[in-house]
């Protein structure tokens, strides 16, 4: 089969390196090697096969019979990249990537090798939404801020509109709002901590759904799930799932692993020869969280470090972690307990294991401030596993939509995509 470009071309079309096309093809990277270098032809799968990729990246390439189930998304305040991998993970294709904080753009830039850069400060993107690619779903992990809601009663009062360019401006979630309302993408799951539901005494909340819902018009369900199923961590978030056109998909009646089931600690923890002496707690520090301990349990308070053995859940991880590592503690016999290290911090959050290594190139302190913020990944995979055939039957029909609108016939949803 002939084929216009050549492996390589078609290679540096996708973004992909040489190792990640044979670890996504499954082909050993010598075989890859020989491709690029003329030495051996790839088979027509191979080259059908990036093709797929090279149709959603921003190059010029115009390709025939696309994957219908292949789809494009975004990555919002992407942190070090957790939502990417659960859709990356399904088929998704990353288009464009906002980040604004420095240490973690470089984190993100080592574990991804982009045809696109990593963007900074999203406010520069929402304020002029048609400078991102168009895209098939959102990701965003938008901070929780509180939201002026003052004056509203007023604007009914006078017949005015409040909608998200009232009543969010000034937040990030207004700037989320934005490139939705302009880009109309299937689908999107925002994430966020827990405590979002009752921000504000729910006010927040409410604001945020009233947008989504009646102003943006999406079918909106939210959960809160915690990781206790995949990892040795009680790390409560709320995700917020939403399609454009009603679909089947059921976020509140998904059954989870049992948690009780789930991983220890002991399954995330190098071996104790392995540690740096450094990540020991000194006598010092270690005395002030004693006292500190025995001062809040004598006033009846539940304030205190967590003191965690092999087989425990540990609490949740925080971006605080660099300062004293008290919410998780490891317990060494007959010495002085100890922090986790930014590698075993890695595998508790789920971006490392064994088939998936995590490079970490920033300092300690920057590497416990990523991971305190970030999402645990096998969560954002296993709903992004559940999602797939609803995302799938999304992109198809709006494909479809798009396509006989072109042409100026009746549209008609696709059945069984």
């Amino acid at each position: 089969m002939p084929h216009d470009l050549s492996f390589t071309e078609l290679r540096q079309r996708t973004g992909m390196s040489v190792e990640q096309v044979a670890e996504d093809l499954g082909y050993s990277a010598s075989t890859v090697y020989r491709w690029e270098r003329g030495e051996t032809a790839p088979k027509a799968l191979v080259y059908r096969a990036l093709e797929v990729v090279a149709r959603f990246t921003d190059g010029p390439i115009a390709l025939k019979n696309e994957n219908p189930t292949g789809f494009r998304f975004i990555d919002l305040f992407a942190g070090i990249g957790g939502l990417r991998i659960g859709f990356q993970g399904i088929g998704g294709h990353c288009v464009f990537t906002s980040e604004w904080d420095k240490h973690s753009q470089e984190t993100y830039r080592r574990n991804f090798r982009d045809n696109h850069p990593v963007n900074g400060d999203v406010r520069e993107f929402s304020k002029n939404p048609s400078l991102i690619p168009r895209h098939d779903v959102l990701l965003a992990g938008f901070p929780c801020q509180p939201f002026s809601i003052a004056g509203v009663s007023k604007k009914n009062s006078l017949g005015r509109p409040h909608g998200f360019l009232c009543d969010t401006q000034g937040t990030l979630f207004f700037d989320t709002a934005r490139i939705i309302a302009h880009h109309k993408p299937a689908a999107f799951l925002l994430e966020n901590v827990k405590n979002l539901e009752t921000h504000d005494k729910g006010r927040t909340f409410a604001t945020i759904m009233n947008v989504l819902r009646n102003e943006l018009g999406y079918h909106v369900q939210t959960r809160v799930i915690s990781s206790a199923p995949w990892v040795p961590q009680k790390r409560q978030r709320i995700f917020i799932v939403g399609f454009k056109e009603p679909t089947d998909f059921d976020l509140a009646n998904l059954k989870l692993p049992d948690a009780d089931a789930g991983p220890k600690l002991k399954s995330i923890l190098n071996r104790h020869e392995d540690v740096d002496p450094k990540y020991t707690l000194t006598p010092k520090l270690w005395a002030y969280l004693q006292g500190y301990k025995e001062k809040h349990n004598a006033a009846g308070n539940g304030f205190g470090f967590g003191l965690c053995g092999p087989d425990a859940v540990t609490r949740t991880l925080s971006a605080r972690y660099h300062k004293d590592g008290s919410e998780i503690l490891v317990d060494q016999p007959n010495q002085r307990p100890r922090r986790l290290t930014p590698q075993e911090c890695a595998r508790l959050m789920g971006f490392e294991r064994e088939d998936r290594p995590w490079h970490i190139p920033v300092s300690d302190t920057q590497a416990y401030r990523q991971f305190g913020n970030a999402v645990v990944v096998p969560v954002v995979e296993f709903l992004a596993e559940a999602m797939k055939p609803h995302i799938q039957n999304a992109v198809a029909n709006s494909r479809y939509q798009a396509d006989v609108a072109e042409v100026g016939q009746q549209p008609r949803k696709l059945e069984n995509c």
